[in-house]
């Protein structure tokens, strides 16, 4: 029997839209069009009838709200884990991603920020804390961050970002292997 997990970007916020960074240290709403669209792709999730009996989001609202829509569309509870808040960008928030990819990519720590090591180990910590739930396909929903460490560094795809409302599904192909795949929403 497969095991995993799936993965969703939240829905589209004023940063996104400004092309702006936006950590963990700064909770955003979505938009009227980020919610349209998760509501959007929560209706295409539960139609596709994949497994999924608990929907797991981040603290901060542009998750939290992306992740109500979705548990409520499929008829699952909801729960929250302070371990899927994005990475915190201290000095580095509302900053053009322009500017800053070079920074992220080379490892830099934002001024008053979280590094990369620590934001990478708290969430594969978190992955560590699903172990008992793989059977039932949590559906996971996140940041950009979050997204980019379970893709790297758990699937063994660096350099792939989801857009807002992206899904993709985490399958373990052996113990400690996972394999990452595209979820059409």
């Amino acid at each position: 029997m497969r095991e995993g997990f799936h993965f969703i970007r939240h829905g589209q916020t004023p940063d996104n839209l400004l092309g702006v960074r936006c950590g963990g240290d700064r909770d955003v709403p979505l938009t009227e069009r980020g919610l349209a669209d998760a509501e959007a792709a929560a209706e295409r999730f539960a139609a596709a009838g994949r497994p999924c009996r608990l929907v797991i989001a981040g603290p901060l609202e542009r998750t939290a709200v992306t992740g109500a829509v979705f548990a409520a569309a499929l008829k699952v509870p909801m729960v929250t884990r302070a371990w899927l808040r994005e990475r915190t960008l201290g000095a580095w928030n509302g900053l053009p991603i322009a500017e800053t990819r070079a920074w992220i990519a080379g490892g830099r720590t934002p001024p008053d920020g979280e590094a990369e090591a620590d934001f990478a180990a708290r969430v594969l910590a978190g992955v560590v804390e699903l172990e008992p739930m793989l059977g039932d396909w949590p559906l996971l929903v996140g940041s950009k961050g979050v997204a980019r460490v379970l893709l790297h560094r758990l699937a063994g795809r660096p350099g792939v970002e989801l857009g807002n409302c992206e899904v993709v599904g985490f399958v373990r192909t052996a113990p400690g292997r996972w394999a990452a795949e595209t979820c059409e929403t």
